[in-house]
């Protein structure tokens, strides 16, 4: 009499914990759904944020040239960009750039003869400056339109030289110092919202890189060479 071997039992032998040897077209399936899903997490990480190497000093000493920025793309499509708010801009074709916004359009920007910078009449409190503007001038920024400046106004390249940014010229919002760890911290924007209450900052903590310093306001209601 002849003896066959009858067939595994695929359920008994996974719930006895036999060794259950799966077909090839799942592991294929496996692997295809894993790299659909690295791609679709690439993609979304990609379209909502970017990377940005600084170079040269504009923006000494808040950032310093070799950091690395995350760029949060999304930031002005949920919201409007403010003074004080630290952007990445695309300059050229070639070159991005990463700027310090002061005026906002319908904003009158003056550097006067002190080189303190007024914004409709308010003098801006800027602790993170590497030195004070050596030019003078006034401008009016027009409808969709931003007056940006580095940091390093001895030392940078922005609306003072080349005109306003416009607003489809501006890529994101500054997120966070990723690089170099030693420097990892948040982008350290600052809060210039007094201007339109016609107040001058009373704050008591305004170190470079403090960031978002409206709450410390006492007049405001609680918010390369390039």
């Amino acid at each position: 009499m002849t003896n066959y071997e009858q067939p595994m039992d695929r359920e008994h032998s996974a719930e006895s914990g036999d060794y259950v040897r799966q077909p090839t077209s799942y592991f294929v399936r496996e692997i295809i759904e894993t790299l659909l899903l690295t791609l679709l997490i690439f993609w979304v990480v990609n379209t909502m944020t970017g990377r940005f190497r600084i170079e040269g000093q504009s923006m000494e000493p808040t950032l310093h040239e070799g950091e690395y920025v995350l760029v949060n793309k999304l930031a002005y499509y949920l919201g409007e960009p403010e003074r004080g708010d630290i952007i990445v801009m695309h300059h050229s074709a070639e070159r991005d750039f990463i700027k310090r916004i002061v005026g906002l359009p319908g904003d009158h920007v003056v550097i006067n003869d002190n080189h303190d910078v007024l914004v409709n009449g308010v003098k801006l409190n800027e602790p993170y400056l590497n030195g004070p503007p050596p030019s003078t001038g006034s401008w009016t920024v027009p409808e969709d339109s931003y007056f940006v400046m580095g940091d390093n106004r001895p030392n940078s390249s922005d609306s003072r030289a080349w005109g306003f940014l416009e607003a489809d010229q501006i890529a994101g919002k500054a997120a966070a110092i990723y690089w170099p760890l030693a420097d990892l911290q948040w982008a350290p924007h600052y809060d210039h919202t007094y201007v339109d209450y016609g107040a001058v900052p009373t704050s008591t903590d305004n170190s470079p890189g403090s960031p978002d310093t409206a709450h410390n306001l006492s007049t405001v209601p609680q918010s390369l060479t390039q």
